[in-house]
């Protein structure tokens, strides 16, 4: 197979070494390209220089953000992504089932490859930009952007201690959570009615999964809605309130602490196989894909795009229904 390794050196997890033993590893069996991203959104043009050069596979070694920019080149081609990870959380690599090793997972990898396990895959859409297993609209958002400021070697060495650091802070002095700032409308599977933008659910805080967990703590994965799978549309969880009384115990339910899980409720709206949403805000507000901060917005249209591309899957992954 033709395959493209594209490698984000600054990446949490990228050593010289481990960058030297996967090449090696790839190539051995297939004709190998490599290259390495120097800027925000060159794995974008990297991945769809891949597809128009008809390359079967790219690779990717870096984190979820590098990851997305990947997925965002290559949708709608024929050209199969396949995740390594190499950040801090790589979320969508543990998700379908990779090691957290990068050395181990590209054994993984090539396993799947010589299989043919290569599945096409749903993705999430706003606007013009996919995800492969969150977006973020409000606090969250606001979290991620309070990293990017820090961000650099900070963020490269901190790890999780820094998203943690930083979302008590946005808490505290840089997210508005007291009110509301959005209304929340969708469309479910088998509903024939677009959504009414001048109703919906009141939030501080949305977050719409192509996949679940949400994201990893450590070895645990926050689990907001188990039931979504790559094989499913999305599912879209809404806060009113960010109030800790109200989010510890749903927090350490996703996490597997106890029994308390998110669900619908006065402050808490849980949707499921939602083809599409319209978020309509009062000011504008920060949202994210991915793990990526993108800017604010006061309207934001969010969509499931089924059979958009297609990933390499590794044997026995879990990630589908």
């Amino acid at each position: 197979m033709k395959v493209l390794l594209i490698v984000n050196p600054s990446a949490s997890s990228v050593t010289a070494r481990t960058r030297i033993v996967i090449q090696k590893a790839l190539s051995a069996d297939h004709r190998l390209e490599v290259a390495a991203t120097t800027r925000r959104g060159h794995a974008t043009r990297l991945a769809q220089s891949a597809a128009n050069d008809g390359m079967d596979v790219v690779v990717v070694l870096g984190g979820d953000g590098t990851l997305n920019e990947a997925a965002n080149g290559l949708a709608g081609t024929d050209t199969a992504l396949a995740a390594l990870p190499g950040g801090s959380t790589n979320v969508f690599a543990r998700t379908i089932g990779l090691p957290d090793d990068a050395v181990e997972a590209t054994g993984a990898l090539l396993d799947a490859i010589e299989a043919a396990s290569i599945r096409r895959i749903g993705l999430g859409a706003i606007g013009d930009r996919y995800f492969l297993f969150h977006a973020g609209i409000g606090f969250d958002a606001a979290v991620v952007e309070q990293v990017e400021r820090r961000g650099g070697l900070l963020k490269r060495f901190a790890g999780h201690p820094l998203f943690i650091a930083a979302a008590v802070d946005t808490w505290v002095r840089h997210y508005d959570h007291r009110q509301p700032a959005f209304r929340v409308t969708s469309r479910s599977l088998g509903e024939s009615e677009p959504p009414d933008p001048s109703t919906g659910f009141p939030g501080v805080f949305t977050v719409c999964l192509n996949t679940d967990p949400y994201t990893y703590l450590g070895t645990r994965g926050l689990s907001l809605v188990p039931e979504a799978t790559l094989d499913t549309p999305l599912a879209i969880v809404t806060f009113r309130s960010l109030s800790p009384g109200r989010l510890l115990p749903v927090f350490a339910g996703a996490l597997g602490i106890g029994r308390v899980t998110a669900g619908s409720s006065s402050w808490i709206d849980v949707r499921t196989d939602v083809v599409e949403a319209t978020i309509i805000a009062s000011r504008p507000v920060p949202w994210q894909v991915d793990g990526d901060h993108l800017g604010e917005a006061t309207t934001l249209s969010v969509r499931h795009e089924p059979d958009a591309l297609d990933l390499v899957v590794p044997l026995a992954s879990a990630a589908f229904g």
